[in-house]
């Protein structure tokens, strides 16, 4: 999973009818709050503490690369049982970098159950424990189903933790800078990849994860420090003054929060009042939209995405370049970092759907381009021929292109989709449906893409994915609407579904 910005909902799709409440970000804060202009102070300290949050995930997304590198056994190795040092097979490389997914898929279910009893803040507490276990694991490892248990503790952490922060930040973030801390997530994701590689090209893989180990304790801090619990959790659970004090801290002391207090509280009644169950996703304002969503996120991991970052120095390594593989990695992932940076300025200017057939178009050119190159460097080894020499700089190249454009468009979009298809009596189904989609389809396709390289080679993989990527060219086009400028209400009624301006209209008509 690369790493993206995931704008998750707080519920889960493990029972039948839901009840709970949606993020505050799933209602239009513009309808519910006057001019003033609330201080940031406090939201920004709270948003920095969820970039350290995001810096821990990503390290579990990056963790895989440099280590899987330093585990790999060496080629013609021989020295069973009499070296010490810990070593995996290809195949046992495949399962080291995507079983963090299976991890993070149970993230879903089990977040949802933490949100509504600990609590947004208490379940980002939680999940130091995790964690910590995954990376002592990992730390410790002699054999191979330590550093599989650990890879699955640390995904644990990683699904609550993008769960958690992103519900928390929609919740408490005023609509003036809620793209800005929702934007941060994502580069705190990308820090915590750059800061793996990093260090991975100068330290082993047992010292990597301690030093990985960090920063959940320095987020722990940062927690009790500058984060307060939700006032949307607090509404919910009936705690109307400490929802205040939330909401007060949030804004600044000289901000008056009554308006805003009052919206939030009607929204939340109102999400209560509705009871959506899998026999309602059906109805045609809710399935199309759904299906939408669950392409995109199909087509997100379609791409090839976490296949390439899980195993990116051992690409390079194959490639033969004249760069370091870990410096080429560590270029990847800066350039990833910025480009984030760039489609948050660019995502309310170009809107969705131009970003994402772009971000199709670029990915599958640039999975070509690596292909073709991969495709020259065999026709070298069957031929004693030295043509791939002439285009070192391909692979590096090619990856930068496809980073960047996953980054603008297939990275952040398909979660930001995910918020503004739905409409809010159903956000918490149909985003943990989603959300199980996308973790289920990363694992399938990180599990299989060694076994992928050894049947089709290197170069079948990179065309198979860029097939994919044009395939998702193609269903943007046609498919996916342009929701730039539209309020939550205005999207929801493209599908036909009932706005709260209806629910408000039809109450008045049944009371005459």
């Amino acid at each position: 999973m690369v790493i993206t910005q995931k704008l998750k909902n707080p519920e889960t799709c493990g029972r039948r009818s839901h009840t709970t409440v949606a993020p505050y970000s799933a209602f239009s804060t513009s309808e519910l709050v006057g001019s003033q202009t609330p201080a940031h102070a406090a939201q920004y300290l709270a948003g920095l503490t969820g970039m350290i949050g995001a810096m821990s995930a990503g390290c579990v997304l990056g963790y895989s690369s440099p280590a899987g590198a330093d585990l790999l056994m060496p080629v013609n190795y021989t020295d069973y049982g009499n070296d010490t040092q810990l070593y995996i097979t290809e195949d046992e490389n495949g399962w080291f970098g995507s079983t963090s997914n299976i991890g993070a898929l149970l993230g879903g279910p089990l977040g949802g159950i933490l949100l509504n009893s600990l609590g947004r803040k208490g379940t980002m507490i939680a999940t130091l424990v995790p964690f910590l276990l995954g990376w002592i694991l990992l730390m410790f490892a002699s054999n191979f189903g330590m550093l599989v248990s650990g890879r699955i503790f640390t995904g644990l952490a990683l699904g609550l933790t993008s769960l958690a922060v992103s519900t928390c930040i929609g919740e408490f973030a005023s609509a003036d800078i809620r793209g800005t801390l929702g934007t941060g997530f994502q580069l705190g994701v990308t820090f915590g990849i750059i800061y793996t590689y990093s260090l991975g090209a100068a330290i082993e893989w047992m010292w990597l994860a301690l030093a990985c180990a960090v920063l959940p304790i320095i987020y722990l801090g940062m927690i009790f420090m500058f984060v307060k619990e939700s006032p949307v959790y607090l509404l919910s659970k009936g705690k109307s003054k400490e929802a205040e004090e939330s909401l007060q801290y949030y804004r600044g002391k000289n901000y008056n929060i009554q308006n805003e207090l009052e919206g939030i509280r009607q929204a939340v009644k109102q999400a209560q009042s509705n009871k959506i169950g899998f026999s309602d996703l059906k109805a045609p304002y809710i399935l199309k939209p759904l299906g939408i969503s669950l392409a995109i996120m199909v087509f997100q991991q379609l791409s090839g995405i976490n296949a390439v970052l899980f195993n990116l120095v051992t690409i390079f390594d194959k490639a033969g370049s004249s760069m370091s593989p870990d410096v080429s990695s560590i270029i990847i992932s800066v350039m990833q970092m910025l480009s984030t940076f760039a489609a948050s300025l660019l995502m309310d200017r170009a809107g969705r759907k131009l970003l994402l057939i772009v971000s199709a178009a670029a990915m599958s050119l640039s999975l070509v381009a690596l292909g073709v190159f991969f495709y020259i460097l065999k026709q070298d080894e069957d031929n004693g021929t030295t043509n791939a020499a002439n285009i070192g700089w391909l692979p590096l190249v090619s990856l930068i292109i496809f980073i960047v454009a996953f980054s603008i468009g297939f990275g952040p979009i398909p979660w930001l989709l995910m918020g503004e298809l739905f409409s809010t009596d159903v956000k918490e189904l149909a985003g943990s449906i989603a959300t199980t989609v996308n973790w289920s389809s990363s694992f399938i396709v990180t599990l299989i893409f060694i076994p992928l390289q050894k049947s089709m080679g290197d170069h079948g993989v990179y065309w198979l994915f860029a097939g994919f990527c044009a395939a998702a060219f193609f269903f943007c086009l046609f498919l996916v609407p342009e929701t730039k400028g539209k309020t939550l209400d205005e999207i929801s009624a493209m599908f036909g579904a009932p706005t709260r301006k209806d629910s408000k209209d039809s109450k008045k008509d049944s009371g005459k």
